[in-house]
């Protein structure tokens, strides 16, 4: 059975983007949310061995996200999704608990290595 996924992103073009790229690599994405409070909820309620995390999002950011995630489940496995130019943010998110992060436009390539070390 392919991992399964919380894909979040305040675009649903992006989310419809990984998505594809998950599906399309035997991936079952088992939910979305569109900010990072949904994030925490459906992590919560999903349990999913993965989340893909926005980093700039209403309500409440990607970073703050990862933390709460964190608190409820510091296995929790997240990468981090975030446009270029994003440096700081992208440290930031990392030292919050992130594995590892991918730029978008999203490389499909990128996205599964970058899947496959987090859950490695």
């Amino acid at each position: 059975m392919g991992l399964r996924v919380l894909v979040v992103d305040d675009a649903a073009f992006m989310r419809m983007m990984i998505k594809d790229i998950l599906s399309k690599n035997g991936f079952e994405v088992v939910g979305e949310g569109a900010n990072g409070l949904q994030a925490v909820e459906k992590y919560k309620e999903l349990k999913p061995d993965l989340t893909t995390m926005d980093i700039t999002m209403p309500e409440m950011d990607g970073i703050s996200a990862v933390k709460e995630i964190k608190k409820f489940d510091p296995q929790a496995k997240i990468i981090m999704c975030s446009a270029m130019g994003q440096q700081a943010m992208v440290i930031e998110s990392i030292q919050s608990g992130a594995r590892d992060f991918i730029v978008k436009p999203f490389q499909p390539d990128r996205v599964l290595e970058a899947i496959r070390k987090a859950v490695g």
